[in-house]
């Protein structure tokens, strides 16, 4: 891969080279990619996306390390990509209805927001992935744990709508 690809890659086309909160955008960036892999292909495709993506962005992650000298860069978002999807996981695995058409709003929402609380926080294995691997895997990983907190969070959502 070269530098180009990396940079596009990492920084998510761009959007974590936003001047605000380039986590936020990217994160935000990931919800009409997630809801185009769960209204085409459910689960799986949402799944083997983000592994697809994990792989592809700890790639594109360790070159712009290298050549920034930056443990953890703040354009490189491709984590939020990742994280972003999996908070979807356990909803789109068990009932994928509710993260297709104008209802799955308040999921989408929840998912974004949960996810973000969860990456910004930094607790538990989310932590230590950020202060303890120093390198693309640390880079990637804090955000993969923050999102399958966040799935556990949006599948309490779930549940609690199913039985309302």
């Amino acid at each position: 891969m070269n530098s180009k690809a990396a940079n596009i890659i990492a920084t998510y086309f761009g959007l974590g080279l936003s001047k605000y909160a380039p986590g936020t955008m990217g994160s935000l960036g990931t919800l009409p990619l997630a809801y185009a892999l769960i209204y085409q292909g459910g689960f799986y495709a949402l799944v083997i996306a983000a592994v697809v993506i994990f792989f592809l962005g700890v790639k594109a992650t360790d070159i712009v390390i290298k050549e920034s000298g930056d443990e953890d860069p703040s354009k490189v978002v491709i984590d939020e990509t990742v994280g972003q999807l999996l908070s979807f996981s356990l909803v789109a695995f068990i009932a994928p209805e509710y993260l297709t058409g104008l209802s799955s709003l308040l999921f989408y929402i929840a998912g974004f927001a949960f996810f973000r609380f969860f990456d910004i926080l930094k607790m538990g294995p989310v932590k230590y992935a950020d202060t303890q691997i120093k390198n693309a895997y640390g880079v990637m990983l804090d955000d993969v744990f923050a999102g399958i907190f966040a799935a556990v969070l949006l599948l309490g959502v779930l549940f609690i709508r199913i039985n309302l």
